[in-house]
């Protein structure tokens, strides 16, 4: 039904599996209750239906997906209920088919009636400036700016100590007519994750790629165990269908969100920049690649010394390979598919052009630092060519 449905009417940049988790349930839900009251020989209500229908509608109508798009589904996925009822039905059972395409059609009627008010509600609903006012709330502490008066439009009560928390999500940049349908069901996403782990409305920042959320530590987050931002970056993962990365600074003061908001998005970059795997990171568990990182002449120097490896890509290839996997040489050789000795060969070559050796430890942190403070200078650099 649902494949039928969004067949004709789906953006196709939209990515697999978009609808499933939210519509799937609904269709399971809903078809078998009208299947009983179809048995049952009784009429199936507006308000039965509003109550499968009406939370998907809404969380559809937060999502900007366009209505004449939601209600062609809809008739695209009854077309295919009632194509395969005639396909099984024999001849002595067309009185009940009838019968049952009669029920079916007063059910259609009420699930379009559900949708447009939905989306009038929600059109209507002071919901939007609600939620706004606490992007713009979020945004004005992560800026220093003063808040108070956001705070009071977005019924929210400004804390002594934040969390801060980055969200950067590991993919190209998104075009085609679903992108803005994609970013939108992202931002929903997130922020109902975030209010379900601290019991309340979280203001945040979150453009579908990248942002900052702020959480009370007056909130229910103070008992969580450490674990709680971990299971929320695989959560998101799982939802979004890509690599998230999570940065925390806690106990955060009003006025050092700022430079917290700033340290947890760099947090976040050089996760991602060092091949780390998905999951939030603290500054302990990146502190050497934040310290090398610093600006000045020692980070200058730092960067150069990776320079007469980018223009072998294979030996970065390798390098990489052996920063992620140290002495387990087979493994690494494994990863880029190269016999062990080849991929020795490339170890000693890098160590004669760099002058450090990546089978020493120290030179080994080395050469990880500076290729980190390269792909880190490239990413803020975006019109010039990353070689690595």
């Amino acid at each position: 039904m649902l494949a039928e449905g969004l067949g004709a009417t789906a953006p196709a940049e939209l990515p697999p599996g978009h609808f499933t988790a939210e519509v799937l349930p609904t269709i399971y839900a809903c078809g078998r209750a009208v299947l009983e009251a179809i048995a049952a020989n009784r009429d199936f209500t507006q308000a039965e239906v509003a109550a499968f229908v009406a939370p998907v509608a809404e969380r559809h109508a937060e999502d900007r997906l366009p209505l004449p798009m939601l209600i062609g589904a809809i008739h695209g996925s009854a077309q295919s209920v009632l194509a395969e009822a005639f396909a099984l039905t024999e001849p002595s059972q067309m009185n009940e088919l009838v019968l049952v395409g009669s029920r079916l059609l007063d059910l259609l009627r009420h699930i379009n009636m559900t949708v447009v008010e939905t989306y009038t509600e929600v059109e209507q609903s002071i919901y939007h400036a609600e939620r706004e006012a606490r992007r713009e709330l979020c945004s004005a502490l992560v800026r220093g700016l003063p808040a108070e008066e956001l705070a009071a439009r977005a019924d929210t009560v400004l804390a002594d100590q934040y969390t801060v928390l980055a969200i950067h999500l590991s993919e190209a940049a998104r075009t085609g007519s679903a992108a803005n349908l994609v970013t939108r069901r992202r931002i929903r996403v997130l922020q109902r994750a975030l209010d379900e782990l601290t019991g309340t409305t979280t203001p945040a920042t979150f453009d579908g790629a990248n942002g900052i959320a702020l959480l009370s530590n007056s909130s229910e987050t103070d008992v969580l165990d450490a674990q709680r931002f971990d299971n929320l970056a695989a959560r998101l993962a799982e939802q979004f269908g890509v690599t998230v990365y999570l940065a925390e600074f806690s106990g955060v003061s009003r006025d050092g969100i700022p430079a917290a908001a700033k340290d947890a998005a760099e947090l976040t970059e050089l996760a991602r920049l060092r091949g780390r795997p998905g999951g939030c990171y603290r500054l302990d568990d990146l502190l050497l690649e934040y310290q090398l990182t610093r600006p000045g002449p020692a980070r200058e120097r730092l960067a150069q010394r990776v320079i007469p490896l980018l223009g072998s890509p294979h030996l970065v290839e390798a390098l990489e390979a052996h920063l992620r996997h140290g002495a387990d040489r087979k493994t690494a050789s494994r990863r880029i598919h190269v016999h062990p000795n080849t991929f020795t060969y490339r170890l000693r070559r890098i160590a004669d052009l760099t002058g450090l050796d990546p089978a020493d430890p120290t030179d080994s942190r080395m050469l990880a630092a500076a290729l980190t403070v390269h792909r880190l200078d490239s990413a803020q650099r975006p019109g010039e060519e990353q070689q690595a």
